[in-house]
């Protein structure tokens, strides 16, 4: 057989793509010499050896017993199974270091009870179904359960729970429509940042994106265009490092983004927002379809380029009216 079959089939490698990084790495001995041939045949007199990593141990901020925190949930839909809401910016999902407390996780447990929530993620991230990045606002599910947070997350897997972002980017996108398909994995050169990646480590994601408006550019910027994203995977950083890969970084984003803060329109944070969930709810068969306008301030930042707007788009004249800007010359004539 196959070296990485053999080794893919020993207790503590998960998988043989696993077994082929291994092997890459230089982890791998056949009779006394390194080996960097994933397809070498073994024998059955081979001497092989090779070095697993050590398991990461569990980090010291984890509790079996989640504090409750009092933080003011803004919940748009719950039942007795599961619960849709509306994360605001800064806030953290669940503990973390240098997070252990006032985290998305410690204010569900407040509002229902660790023992009402779903444990699959793990015993510190009690209902979480799927994350949004700390300064990431808008809609997100959580589960009161263990099989509804398996069945949302299936629904996840099998892409049938629709998620969508506004967000908005430099420059101007040329086509009205795109789909980005790579691997991402952590950065090499910052371990902060994900980045796009061919490596074997390396996770699908598929982002795919319309645009809504486009704005002018003026002295001191390219221009802008307003964007809807469709999540078909939710890797860690998935939209803003997909939009990057094209050229078009997230106005305001810290990691990836670029420019003065004039031309990120002085926001803090990333553009970036949940605005529309829609699924059926595993247990009801009900059709649920959420959306969320867009907080303060990022509506005010879109406000402030409303008399730049050159052109909005057929998808733009249906989403923008319900995104909560007060200038309508967003939406000019057709």
């Amino acid at each position: 057989m196959r070296l990485d079959s053999l080794i893919g089939s020993i207790d503590g490698v998960p998988s043989r793509s696993a077994a082929a990084r291994l092997i890459e790495e230089g982890s791998v001995f056949v009779n006394g010499s390194p080996c960097d041939s994933k397809r070498r045949l073994v024998r059955s007199d081979d001497l092989i050896e090779l070095s697993l990593p050590q398991p990461r141990p569990e980090p010291s901020f984890v509790s079996s017993a989640l504090e409750a925190d009092p933080i003011p949930l803004d919940i748009r839909f719950e039942d007795e199974y599961l619960i849709v809401l509306s994360k605001p910016r800064g806030l953290v999902c669940h503990p973390a270091r240098g997070h252990e407390r006032n985290t998305l996780a410690n204010a569900l447990v407040h509002h229902v009870g660790i023992e009402h929530l779903g444990t699959l993620q793990g015993e510190d991230r009690p209902g979480i179904v799927h994350r949004l990045d700390r300064d990431t606002s808008g809609l997100m599910l959580a589960a009161k359960d263990d099989d509804t947070q398996r069945d949302l997350q299936n629904l996840i897997r099998i892409r049938t729970l629709d998620r969508r972002y506004i967000t908005l980017v430099h420059g101007g996108v040329a086509a009205d429509t795109g789909t980005i398909t790579t691997g991402i994995a952590r950065s090499l050169r910052d371990r902060q940042r994900m980045a796009v990646s061919a490596d074997l480590r390396a996770r699908q994601a598929i982002t795919t994106y319309e645009v809504l408006a486009r704005i002018d550019s003026r002295r001191g910027d390219e221009g802008y265009t307003l964007v809807e994203c469709h999540l078909f995977t939710g890797r860690t950083h998935q939209i803003r490092v997909h939009m990057r890969h094209i050229g078009h970084s997230i106005v305001g984003d810290p990691l990836y983004g670029k420019g003065s803060q004039e031309m990120n329109l002085d926001l803090a944070r990333q553009f970036l927002h949940s605005w529309s969930i829609r699924f059926d709810h595993p247990r009801t068969g009900e059709a649920i379809v959420l959306t969320d306008e867009l907080p303060w301030d990022l509506a005010g930042a879109l406000d402030a380029l409303a008399d730049r707007c050159a052109h909005t788009t057929p998808r733009g004249r249906e989403i923008i009216p319900h995104l909560g800007l007060f200038d309508t010359s967003f939406l000019p004539l057709p």
